[in-house]
């Protein structure tokens, strides 16, 4: 509903009590420090490079324990752990963890070296794996493999690609050796990749053999090993062995210490406190013996921090109220009703100098129109009784999540009510109950009409829901035309289209052929759309006439007048975009009704029944889901490009404070 107003702070002390007052203003979050970036002999910036890097790489460390810790020891959460919000510190015990930093870096840093020794050992195991896995083809050879024979015979201990027998081997052989026939075979294992053997034959004719093997195919195994290969594969497990029972008690170690886990996300949020007032310091300007700072504070809260400040340090507080040109950050401030939709105007942007905070008129039509295109009593008693349940229960949540729940516990409220103006309720499945189940039709009737069976009512409904929300946003830039003085701009591009639309949509409204097109039971009397017409002529030349008037040559004026005339059709077209809450709202219904339909089809007997209630749970599950997305981005739709069109251009900068930002831990001042 308002903009909260700022006053300029400005503030120099002793640099002695620098880190001091920074702690103290960090804790109080209500002022917003601007980079000074004015050049002065005497003044300088203090450079905290070093000590920003430092506090990067120890947070980095410690964040990197975290997610060990989260790999081997999982957190256990609840399903919506989301919604507890961060859990409280008390700042004795906040100071308590500052002053362990030395003694949690190092167990930090322990962590990380126990996760570094499992992965080497894992690797270690790797490794022998694959090695005894070579070996297996060769656990029967009673042979070390680099065994190559004796003096007067030859051995050959290897593979052949290709899965033959020991008669196809010496065929294969004995074609390219015609002269060598003392030669011995044995297959040692034999898979449809590879077959591993072991040849003798005598010393003088080791290389034509040995050329023989070669053009078939033969390699020495790749695990040369000095010992017998069941020997060796032993050998190995037991290594592999000793090294899994190291990887074990590293394991168990990492496991005894994840109860430090709340102290390592204590100590993150140590490092993001410490950071951010770093990134502070360098912003201000120092000398040898004093510090200089500057920025907005709200208004309100002024005196109070100048108080606090005073009362602990020497320095001097100034407060004024900003020079014309400053670029004010903005700071919005809203009742529970409001304040939900906050969050979707930032999305947008925040307002811009002289504009005034749409919050509360976007509020009442963002919850009018989801609830028009969602249009279903069931499914927005759905969302209030979730959404209020969880905000009733979750007392501690997140402050952006608290407010998302609030805008779509209202915008449940809408859908409940226009749902039942409308007659729906989970589609009509009291009246598809009721005719399968009970062989009697119930149903509940509408408390105004149903779209469905008279959707041209629907269209003119959702167009005059339209033209209101035009025409609040002229209002919205009436305000600010008269704000800010503009009062000529206030008559030319506010009064004039007021009359030239409203006119317009008069005279249409005491035109017979266009009530009998829309179904409308009544008709404004001729004199009535006469008298329209007229203003809406003049409010037409009106606009032809001032239109362009930043120009001083007259025919560039009357063609912009023109031009600006034309954008009636703007309006027509932003008018016509309303019709989709007609097409949300009726593809919520119709969905509804089928979905109901389909579970009905299996029959009145206790299975139709079951599966009528898998069919209505599941389907009408996905037609919430969606159809809640699709009103979701609709109502946005509508808010930023029709409604925000008419008067707001946003480019606000956020009031962003010097405060305690953390991620784990709230940390709570004792009173």
């Amino acid at each position: 509903m308002a903009i909260l107003p700022m006053k300029h702070i400005s503030m120099i002390g002793l640099k002695k009590d620098r880190r001091a007052v920074l702690d103290v203003l960090q804790r109080c979050g209500t002022v917003q420090i601007n980079d000074i970036n004015r050049k002065d002999n005497a003044f300088y910036k203090y450079d905290v490079s070093s000590e920003k890097l430092l506090l990067e790489k120890q947070a980095a460390v410690v964040q990197e324990a975290l997610e060990i810790l989260d790999r081997h020891v999982p957190e256990k959460k609840p399903m919506l752990n989301v919604l507890n919000g961060k859990q409280e510190l008390s700042r004795k015990r906040y100071e308590k963890l500052d002053g362990e930093q030395e003694e949690i870096l190092e167990t930090a840093k322990h962590i990380r070296e126990l996760s570094d020794t499992i992965s080497e050992y894992r690797a270690g195991m790797e490794k022998l794996q694959v090695q005894m896995d070579s070996l297996v083809p060769w656990s029967s050879l009673d042979l070390p493999l680099q065994f190559r024979g004796t003096k007067s015979v030859a051995a050959f201990i290897g593979s052949l690609t290709g899965e033959m027998s020991r008669e196809e081997l010496l065929a294969s052989l004995f074609d390219r050796l015609p002269a060598v026939d003392a030669v011995h075979l044995e297959i040692v294992s034999s898979t449809r990749e590879q077959v591993c053997i072991v040849l003798l034959c005598l010393r003088r004719d080791a290389g034509p053999v040995e050329n023989a093997l070669r053009s078939m195919g033969f390699a020495y195994p790749s695990a040369s090993v000095p010992t017998l290969p069941i020997r060796q594969m032993q050998e190995w497990k037991e290594k592999k062995d000793r090294l899994e029972k190291a990887r074990d008690t590293a394991e168990e170690e990492i496991r005894d210490l994840s109860g430090q886990r709340d102290s390592l996300k204590g100590m993150l949020d140590c490092y993001a406190i410490r950071k951010e007032k770093a990134d502070v310091a360098g912003r201000l300007l120092q000398s040898r013996h004093a510090f200089f700072l500057e920025g907005y504070i709200p208004a309100r809260k002024a005196d109070t921090a100048a108080a606090i400040l005073n009362e602990q340090f020497d320095l001097l507080v100034e407060y004024e109220d900003p020079s014309g040109d400053a670029d004010v950050p903005i700071l919005l401030e809203n009742n529970k009703f409001a304040e939900p939709v906050e969050g979707v105007l930032r999305s947008f942007s925040l307002p811009g100098k002289g504009e005034i905070d749409p919050t509360f008129l976007m509020a009442i039509f963002y919850y009018i129109l989801f609830g028009l295109m969602l249009s279903d009593a069931g499914y927005g008693l759905l969302m209030v009784l979730g959404c209020g349940f969880c905000l009733r229960k979750y007392k501690n949540m997140e402050p952006g999540m608290q407010k998302t729940l609030r805008m779509f516990f209202f915008c449940g409220i809408s859908t409940t009510f226009w749902g039942a103006m409308f007659g729906s309720w989970f589609g009509d499945v009291t009246k598809i109950v009721s005719t399968t189940f009970f062989h009697r039709t119930v149903s509940v009737p509408p408390l105004w009409f149903e779209p469905v069976n008279d959707p041209m009512q629907m269209l003119v409904f959702s167009m005059a829901v339209g033209v209101l929300h035009l025409f609040t946003g002229l209002g919205a830039k009436l305000v600010q035309c008269i704000r800010a003085k503009q009062y000529k701009d206030a008559v030319y591009d506010v009064l004039f289209w007021y009359l030239l639309v409203g006119g317009l949509i008069v005279v249409l409204l005491s035109s017979s052929q266009f009530a009998g097109m829309f179904g409308l039971n009544f008709v404004l009397p001729s004199v009535v759309g006469k008298a329209a017409g007229s203003i809406a002529a003049v409010a037409g030349a009106g606009i032809i006439l001032t239109a362009g008037r930043e120009s001083r040559n007259w025919f560039k004026r009357i063609l912009k007048g023109l031009y600006g005339l034309y954008n009636v059709t703007g309006y027509l077209s932003d008018i016509l975009s309303y019709s989709r809450l007609l097409a949300l709202g009726l593809a919520t219904g119709v969905i509804a009704t089928v979905i109901n339909q389909m579970g009905a089809m299996f029959g009145d007997s206790v299975m139709g029944a079951v599966l009528f209630t898998v069919v209505f749970l599941i389907g009408h599950a996905l037609n919430m889901a969606i159809n809640l997305l699709g009103a979701y981005v609709h109502t946005n739709r509508l808010s930023f490009v029709e409604f925000f069109g008419k008067f707001y251009e946003g480019g606000g900068k956020e009031f962003t404070p010097f405060a305690v930002h953390t991620k784990y831990f709230e940390i709570k001042e004792e009173t």
